[in-house]
């Protein structure tokens, strides 16, 4: 990961500073906060590992009634995470009879790679 890639947009900061620094692009406040979000509801192992079931999963999606023992912490914790999860962008969710099924946000990943790289 690129800390350059993740900090940078076309926008150009015509004056830094009084001690003759030169231009440099800066990212975006909207962008930067969009971001900010993204990665902050990834700044968690729980979710992480939820992120890793359904990622390994077939087609893309689990029940969260697989989730809560693989990850070794309560349902509602788990759907708390989820939950997190969705409200980023970066997990769907459906209901199926009884259960919630979650699936990767195929835009949202490649977004979140685009400014990773």
């Amino acid at each position: 990961m690129s800390i350059t890639a993740l900090i940078t947009t076309p926008q150009q900061v015509p004056y830094v500073s009084d001690c003759g620094s030169p231009s440099v692009t800066v990212l975006d406040r909207a962008e930067a906060e969009r971001r900010a979000t993204l990665l902050k509801a990834l700044a968690d192992p729980v979710r992480l590992q939820l992120l890793s079931i359904i990622s390994a999963s077939p087609d893309h999606e689990a029940c969260v009634c697989d989730m809560t023992d693989a990850v070794q912490v309560s349902q509602p914790t788990v759907s708390h995470h989820l939950k997190t999860l969705v409200e980023a962008g970066i997990l769907s969710r459906e209901r199926r009879g009884s259960w919630a099924w979650f699936q990767l946000n195929f835009d949202a990943m490649k977004d979140l790679q685009s400014f990773l790289d």
